[in-house]
């Protein structure tokens, strides 16, 4: 993280930021969650394919975590899943403003809003609050993660065949149809499969020792930027995109140490690199 000083103080002052205004973006999305749920309308777009939603909270969200970063931490960029941006020099906050917007919008309450600070591409702070439960996830680099202010620490899982494992879906079909092989080959291995449908929560449930190990493909910078950070905190042995060609450039990896070498060999000769 070369050209920028990074202190205690300065990661406290980023983790803090994340978090309150996770927090204020959190509330906004569960007051439209109970609104939703209570018959009210919500405007629902498509991205990459018709079962990659978008809805009118989620950009709502976004304008608020923006509009709060900019008054707290004026002129530091942001990169946001809905309104774009790039990695700038020094600090770039980099925002999911729902992450699991199907479950948002079919009424599930596993979803969450993650903004992490990234210093070079590399996250320094981050926080991943969920609207309904309000539990908050935060983490420092080198200094720990915690669940509502308890310290977080990996499973100590260290057999594959007891291992409860997260896993995640592409919206393009033909990649969905190779995964789903990918977890066939898996399923056998493990003691279970779990799919909650906001890699966000399934990186920090890592962290918590609620799964041994995640992985998906494809995942974004905003999908893991804060949750990885957290799991890696806890002790995770974390591969992000780019960092582990034989799982395939854009794998995103967390395990507990017990099981990750473990893991990881079982998810290549599954065939991992070609999904």
């Amino acid at each position: 993280m070369a050209g920028v000083g990074v202190d205690e103080a300065m990661l406290n002052d980023l983790k803090n930021t994340s978090e309150q205004v996770a927090v204020e973006a959190a509330h906004l999305v569960r007051t439209a969650w109970v609104r939703m749920r209570s018959g009210g309308e919500v405007a629902v777009d498509t991205k990459s394919a018709e079962t990659d939603v978008v809805t009118a909270v989620d950009r709502e969200s976004e304008e608020l975590v923006r509009a709060r970063l900019e008054r707290i931490r004026p002129g530091e960029p942001v990169l946001g899943e809905e309104g774009g941006g790039a990695l700038g020099g020094g600090v770039t906050w980099v925002v999911d403003p729902i992450d699991g917007t199907v479950n948002f919008l079919y009424g599930l309450p596993a979803f969450a809003v993650s903004i992490a600070a990234q210093i070079d591409g590399v996250s320094v702070a981050g926080a991943v609050v969920e609207p309904v439960s309000g539990r908050r996830w935060t983490a420092v680099r080198g200094g720990g993660a915690w669940l509502d202010g308890e310290r977080l620490s990996v499973s100590a899982a260290d057999r594959l065949d007891l291992a409860l494992v997260g896993m995640g879906f592409s919206y393009a079909q033909d990649r969905r149809i190779r995964q789903g092989k990918l977890t066939a080959d898996l399923v056998g291995q493990v003691r279970d499969i779990r799919r909650r449908g906001a890699a966000s929560l399934d990186l920090c449930a890592v962290a918590a020792g609620w799964l041994d190990g995640f992985f998906e493909h494809g995942l974004h910078r905003w999908d893991w930027a804060a949750g990885a950070l957290v799991a890696q905190e806890a002790g995770a042995t974390v591969l992000l995109p780019g960092e582990a060609a034989d799982l395939g450039e854009d794998a995103t990896f967390a395990a507990s140490p017990g099981i990750a070498t473990e893991l990881r060999a079982a998810l290549v000769a599954g065939g991992a690199a070609e999904v």
